[in-house]
This record gives C-alpha cells, sequence and structure tokens, in this order.
C-alpha cells in the first residue's frame, strides 16, 4: 500500500503556508489556533523536518515548505477538478475568484449579480486580499491583480488585461460645498487623507497638478483604501483615488472629482489563470464577462 502522509494536516499546512498564518488558517478553516499548530506539528514528524519558522509574532514556511505546498496546492486542485468531473451534472459549479479588497468591493461585487443571471450554473467565490502585490499562492481558479499582461510578467499564469486603471483628486460634495477646490492650490486649504497601501498616490498626483513642492506635506494615514475612501465620503478631508472602483459612489452622488482633468495613470487591472488550469467554459465565459465589463461594454445575457 502506499503510505500517504496525513490528509487533513496536508490541508491545514497548504492554508496557513498559502496565509503564512497559523491564525489566519484557523479562521479560514473554522479551527483553533491549537489545531493548526497541532495538525502542522503532526505533518512535521510525519516527514521529519520542519515546515514553518517563527518569523516575529508569525509562523512562516520554510523555502522546502513554501515549494512542498505548491505542489500539494496543485494536487488538491486537481483532485478538485477530478470531482467536480464525476459530479452531478445539475450541481453549481464555484469559480473561486481571488481579488484585492477595494476591487472586490468596489467594483467586482457590485456587478456580480449581471453575471450571475446569464450564468444560473456558476456561483463566483470571491476571497481577498489586503494589498494588490500580495504573492499569488494557489487556492484560486483566476486571480485578479494590478500589473501588465506582456508576456513575462506573470510566469506561472496567463495574463488578461481586464480594466484600466487612473487615478485622481475625490471628495465628498458636502465638503465642496464648504471648501471647494477649483484650483490645483485650493487642495492646500484642506486636509489630505492617504492609504497605507497606496503610498506613492499623493505625490504623483501633486506632480502631475504641477505641485510637486507640496509633496512633503502633512496628511493623515490610514491602513487601506476602502477605509480612507470612507473617510473621504464622510468628509474628513480630500484623497486620491482610482476612478474604475468609483464610478457606482460617483453616479450616487457620495463622492466628487473636483478636478477630474488632472489624472494619474497606474497599471490596469489583469486577469490571471494558471497555466495548469484546465480549460474549462465555466472560467472563459468568466473571463469574457470580465472583459466586457472592464470596457465598458457588458454582455448581453
Amino acid at each position: 500500500m502506499r503510505r500517504f502522509p496525513p490528509l487533513n494536516a496536508l490541508r491545514v499546512f497548504e492554508v496557513a503556508a498559502r496565509s503564512n498564518s497559523y491564525a489566519d488558517a484557523a479562521d479560514e478553516l473554522g479551527l483553533t489556533h491549537g489545531a493548526v499548530s497541532r495538525q502542522i506539528a503532526a505533518l512535521e514528524g510525519w516527514l521529519g523536518q520542519r515546515l514553518f519558522i517563527k518569523s516575529g509574532r508569525r509562523m512562516v514556511a520554510t523555502p522546502v515548505a513554501a515549494v512542498f505546498a505548491t505542489e500539494v496546492t496543485l494536487a488538491f486542485e486537481r483532485l478538485t477538478s477530478a470531482a467536480e468531473a464525476c459530479g452531478q451534472p445539475s450541481v453549481r459549479r464555484i469559480l473561486r475568484v481571488s481579488a484585492p479588497t477595494s476591487f472586490a468591493m468596489r467594483w467586482l461585487i457590485p456587478r456580480l449579480d449581471r453575471f450571475h443571471q446569464a450564468h444560473t450554473d456558476l456561483e463566483v467565490a470571491v476571497s481577498t486580499v489586503s494589498s494588490v502585490h500580495e504573492e499569488l499562492r494557489g487556492g484560486f481558479d483566476l486571480a485578479i491583480r494590478l500589473g501588465d499582461a506582456r508576456d513575462g510578467s506573470w510566469p506561472q499564469h496567463r495574463a488578461i488585461p481586464v480594466l484600466t486603471n487612473t487615478d485622481t483628486l475625490i471628495m465628498s460634495p458636502a465638503l465642496f460645498e464648504r471648501c471647494p477646490i477649483r484650483t490645483p492650490a485650493d487642495v492646500e486649504a484642506v486636509v489630505w487623507l492617504s492609504s497605507e497601501t497606496r503610498p506613492g498616490d499623493w505625490a504623483d498626483w501633486l506632480d502631475t497638478a504641477g505641485l510637486s513642492h507640496l509633496a512633503g506635506g502633512p496628511r493623515r494615514i490610514f491602513d487601506h483604501f476602502f477605509v480612507t475612501r470612507q473617510a473621504v465620503e464622510d468628509g474628513l478631508g480630500i484623497g486620491i483615488g482610482p476612478l474604475p472602483m468609483l464610478e457606482v459612489d460617483i453616479a450616487a452622488g457620495r463622492l466628487m472629482t473636483p478636478l477630474p482633468d488632472i489624472c494619474v495613470k497606474r497599471a490596469g487591472y489583469v486577469a490571471l489563470v494558471p497555466h495548469r488550469s484546465d480549460d474549462n467554459s465555466a472560467l472563459t465565459a468568466f473571463v469574457h464577462w470580465l472583459e466586457a465589463e472592464g470596457s465598458g461594454t457588458p454582455l448581453e445575457g
């Protein structure tokens, strides 16, 4: 008989290695931190070597474990595909999509109902990452990231451009009533809001606006753009935001762009499909839908 490693421990290991966090793995799997630790210890005992080392307050995968995790992920994906192929045809197919938090909340999820109406046999399950530059670790059918779609930019994935990306100044209509911004120089009279995840936004916009000498100015900094966006909507100050993610808010009157002609072109969003993924009509349909939504010409149902 084949001597298999403990399969439950492998599943826990794959999630912990993908997130580089026992705590995140526990949350995703619905386990306690101690249960995750025990499963990892059991697998380490079976393999005869450490898989994680402590780095600060986190447990991170060793280089050998990272390579092993990639193979385990691929094995689970092949197992899932085989099970789906042998499953009941009437069961809805689930597409797992990994996307940056702001992109998922402000652009993708508000549009998903249109996709589901056109594809009643498919369900899109969206998981989010806190950074657009977060490492790709598997566990998805398709990932969306900021970047270049040219050959070689994503060695392990096929990249399809789906959405252009432009930054501009944003503020609430209520704040505009109190402190109107009609020229670039007017920004000096208002509080600036910024995000740790988008550190160069203000410097680039100021440079484009001819105000690079103000780049070192004070600002209030939040940890993520979706928090900053909410602060802008609440009228706490002005910010720099990506237009594709804010179209719904602008149309609803929650936000406005006081100087829309001053824009900073950014890297666009690309859909990334692992090269080893099996070709399937569901994934192809979703990619085509993303391209159509990103181009502003939604597909007819």
